[in-house]
C-alpha cells in the first residue's frame, strides 16, 4: 500500500449554479483534493510510482525542487516522512537561507516541510534556472550522496503514468475533461486515458506555449486535447481581487475551497466559457480538483499584508 495509506476513491461532486442551468450544461468536480492533507491530487498520483521506484533503487533520500510556497516540496516531505524517506528541498531564492529561523516562523508550507523532516538548500534564482543541469546535478550528488532525484512539479514519466489513473470507467459518461496545467505532468495523463469521445482541456496557470510541445512529449494522443491559455491571471503565482472574489464565492455556493494559483483559474475559466456558449448544450464536464489548499496561507499572508480580501478556508 503505497505510503501506509489508505486512499479514498475521490467522489465526483455537483456543482448547481443558476449559470449551467441557464447553459445547459453539467458540471462535476472530482475531489483528488481530499486523498490526503498534503500528498493530496496530483501530488499523490505523481509521486506514487517514483516512490515505488526509488525503493526498487534502494534509494534512501529523495530530492526535489521547489519555490517558497510549493505544493510539490509540501507533499515530497510529507510522502517522504510517511513512506521512510529522507527528503532534501533545493529551494529558490537564497535570501531565504539567510535567517533560516525567521523564514520558517513566516512560511508555513516550508515550516511543514521542515517538521516532516526534509533538508534545505537555499539557492539563488540564478543557480535555480540551472537545476536540470548535469553539472549542477553533479554538484548536488557531491553534496547530498545518492539520492533519488524528483524534478520540479514531480513531472516525469513515472508521474503522467500515475496521473493516468484519476480517471475511472465511470468518468466514461463525461464529454469534456478539464485541469488546470502547470508542468503538464497530469494533463499527459489524463490525455492518455481518455476515451476516444473525450476531450481533454487543459488551463494554464503561467504564460507561455512551451507547454504544448512538454504535453506532446508525453502522450500517445495528439487529436482530442487542447490548452485555453487565457485565464492564468497574469503569470504562474499570479491573482487579483476578482480571481480572489470569485474563489470565495465559489466556496458560499458549493463548499469547495479552491486555490487561486491553479484550480481557481481553471473554474474561472470554465465557468467563463459556459457562459459564452463554447460548451454546446447537454454538454457534461468533469473537471480534476488537483488539491494545492496548503499555499493559500502563504497566499492569504500576502493579502493580508495588502489589506485585501482575503480567501476563506
Amino acid at each position: 500500500m503505497l505510503f501506509q495509506l489508505e486512499i479514498p476513491i475521490p467522489e465526483n461532486q455537483q456543482i448547481h449554479l443558476p449559470i449551467l442551468k441557464t447553459k445547459g450544461v453539467e458540471l462535476f468536480v472530482k475531489r483528488e483534493d481530499t486523498i490526503h492533507p498534503f500528498v493530496s491530487g496530483n501530488k499523490f498520483r505523481k509521486l506514487k510510482y517514483n516512490i515505488e521506484d526509488a525503493k526498487r533503487q534502494g534509494k534512501e533520500t529523495l530530492l526535489t525542487f521547489g519555490g517558497a510556497f510549493s505544493n510539490h516540496i509540501a507533499a515530497t516531505s510529507s510522502a517522504g516522512k510517511i513512506s521512510g524517506f529522507k527528503t532534501i528541498g533545493i529551494i529558490r531564492g537564497d535570501e531565504l537561507g539567510k535567517d533560516v529561523t525567521k523564514t520558517l516562523y513566516q512560511n508555513e508550507t516550508l515550516r511543514n516541510a521542515y517538521e516532516n523532516g526534509m533538508q534545505f538548500k537555499f539557492v539563488s534564482r540564478e543557480a535555480y534556472r540551472n537545476k536540470t543541469s548535469e553539472e549542477f546535478i553533479n554538484q548536488l550528488k557531491n553534496e547530498f550522496g545518492n539520492f533519488y532525484l524528483v524534478p520540479e512539479g514531480g513531472t516525469n514519466a513515472l508521474a503522467v503514468q500515475g496521473c493516468e489513473e484519476i480517471l475511472t470507467n465511470e468518468d466514461e459518461k463525461f464529454d469534456y475533461i478539464c485541469c488546470a496545467v502547470g508542468t503538464g505532468g497530469t494533463i499527459s495523463g489524463l490525455i492518455n486515458a481518455a476515451k476516444k469521445h473525450q476531450k481533454v482541456i487543459g488551463f494554464p496557470a503561467l504564460k507561455g506555449d512551451f507547454l504544448v510541445e512538454e504535453i506532446k512529449a508525453y502522450v500517445n494522443k495528439n487529436d482530442h486535447w487542447s490548452l485555453q491559455s487565457e485565464y492564468h491571471f497574469g503569470g504562474y503565482g499570479k491573482y487579483n481581487e476578482e480571481l480572489i472574489r470569485f474563489i470565495n464565492e465559489f466556496k458560499a455556493q458549493t463548499s469547495i475551497l479552491l486555490d487561486p494559483i491553479y484550480t481557481g483559474k481553471m473554474l474561472f475559466g470554465i465557468l467563463d466559457l459556459v457562459a459564452k456558449d463554447t460548451f454546446p448544450r447537454n454538454s457534461k464536464i468533469l473537471t480534476i480538483h488537483t488539491g494545492g489548499l496548503q499555499g493559500i496561507a502563504g497566499v492569504n499572508q500576502k493579502l493580508k499584508n495588502k489589506k485585501q480580501e482575503l480567501i476563506k478556508v
